[in-house]
């Protein structure tokens, strides 16, 4: 199992139940076959540049240690959902 690190930003008007569930959903898909070391919901913060004519986001960043296979499943599934504006998924080399 490798070390990676996902940010994602999520639309900021979202309920704050809304992104509660979602992040319970990325959390059960990376603990299938993984482990998560951090998650860190950051809050709304002002985006770099506009996104579709959004110029917020809610920046949620999460450490953790998964197989390949879930780290493909979870960005399948961040790619088809809505609420996602942007995600990266790095591998953490730090550790």
């Amino acid at each position: 199992m490798r070390n990676y690190e996902v940010m994602y930003i999520l639309r900021p008007e979202m309920e704050q139940e809304a992104v509660e569930a979602l992040n319970e959903r990325f959390k059960g898909i990376i603990t299938t076959d993984g482990e998560i070391t951090k998650h860190d919901v950051m809050g709304k913060r002002r985006l770099a540049y506009e996104i579709k004519k959004i110029r917020d986001g809610i920046y949620v960043l999460v450490n953790f240690t998964a197989t390949p296979a879930v780290v493909a499943e979870l960005e399948r599934i961040m790619k088809i959902s809505d609420d996602v504006i942007r995600y990266l998924i790095t591998v953490d080399v730090t550790k």
